[in-house]
């Protein structure tokens, strides 16, 4: 994190040692034709057409095709096994977003990461290539590690220097890429990159790769987010403060907005900003707010004597007076504040923990249960 988070590309050979994909090619390919998952199929039909000898002979398929500009397709989800190319045609991607919100191993594998705050935390996605395979040089706006967990990729990274793309792509790829190191990563390397660097990760026969990604608010949204949640949460109920212009002598200008009208505006905004308590804790609700595909299966009470985990859909953070979960606030202090915020860092709570709760910690505790955001611990 001192070295190279935000600042430089890092490689690492064997990060996860003896890693596995967190699911296979069957069980892939049939998540992705699920309604409630996002999915996205990337084929480069040139590429085929290279593989099965349709261009010079002068380089490789691959290197060929990509000089003449692979004739990229771009379909979004969901994708039943039908709509997947054979697998013996070289050059198509899959891409499968949120793995950690379906599949355990995912999410186990994400946890590995929680070195970076929840708030910055975004999923795990996994991208499935035959060889060939990939997206094209490209840049993104997050931090991201690229865990390899089956077979190999090539990387060839670069510093961006010019962010203008291919016109008439489907996709976002860079017009002109300049790499300047390249690595060939097996099964357990990994290679983390910051935000705005070039990168371009091509398939070496069949493999898988996991992207963690982490969520990179640009301020004008956020600040509009942030906004838009306060006013909407304001008490209706407290005073009003309506203008007045008692000394407003007839006019002559009537088009002009008067000087005290745009004073009164400046400072309703002056007083909304100068309400931190609030900002923060519609922060912490936008932070939490589940993806528009996510949904929780209703659950039943807590029986007596067990502990409680977290779904593994469930984002949870805590500020110094408050703890959010999935786009709500509670106020907390005391031992119930301690127990929450504990929940919050590790996701489970031993049955010890959850016994000498307050009655009022384990009534929420009971109500998330039954909304589905947490589960019996045994």
């Amino acid at each position: 994190m001192r070295r190279h988070w935000q600042k430089k590309p890092l490689l690492i050979r064997q990060a996860v040692p003896g890693v596995q994909a967190p699911l296979d090619r069957a069980a892939l390919f049939a998540l992705a034709g699920e309604e409630a998952v996002e999915s996205r199929l990337i084929v480069q039909q040139r590429l085929a057409q290279a593989q099965a000898g349709k261009v010079g002979k002068g380089a490789k398929a691959g290197e060929q095709a990509r000089a003449d500009d692979a004739g990229w397709s771009l379909k979004h989800g969901p994708l039943n096994r039908r709509s997947l190319p054979p697998l013996t045609q070289p050059g198509w991607t899959l891409l499968v977003q949120g793995l950690d919100l379906h599949v355990p191993a995912a999410h186990e594998l994400l946890q590995r990461f929680r070195f970076v705050p929840d708030a910055r935390l975004d999923d795990l996605m996994i991208s499935y290539a035959t060889d060939g395979g990939g997206v094209g040089p490209h840049y993104d706006s997050y931090d991201v590690f690229l865990l390899q967990v089956h077979g190999q990729r090539r990387w060839r990274v670069g510093k961006l220097k010019d962010d203008s793309l291919q016109p008439d792509v489907p996709l976002k790829i860079l017009s002109h890429f300049e790499p300047e190191e390249e690595h060939l990563l097996e099964p357990g390397d990994m290679l983390y990159l910051p935000p705005m660097w070039a990168h371009d990760g091509v398939a070496q026969g069949e493999c898988m790769t996991c992207s963690i990604g982490f969520r990179v608010p640009e301020a004008t949204e956020l600040a509009r987010e942030v906004l838009i949640r306060f006013v909407e949460e304001l008490d209706s109920e407290a005073p009003r403060r309506l203008y007045r212009d008692p000394k407003q002598e007839a006019t002559e200008t009537p088009g002009l907005i008067p000087d005290a009208l745009e004073s009164f505006a400046a400072n309703a905004i002056e007083r909304l900003l100068k309400d931190r308590d609030g900002l923060r804790s519609a922060l912490g609700e936008i932070l939490t707010e589940p993806k528009p595909r996510v949904w929780f299966e209703a659950g039943e009470p807590l029986p007596e004597g067990v502990g409680v985990r977290l779904d593994a859909r469930t984002r949870m953070v805590y500020d110094g007076q408050r703890v959010f979960a999935n786009g709500e606030s509670w106020r907390a202090a005391g031992q119930d504040a301690r127990h929450l915020r504990e929940l919050a860092d590790q996701r489970w709570l031993s049955a010890k923990t959850v016994a000498r709760a307050s009655a009022t910690l384990r009534e929420l505790f009971n109500q998330w249960s039954e909304d589905g955001w947490l589960h019996p611990q045994p």
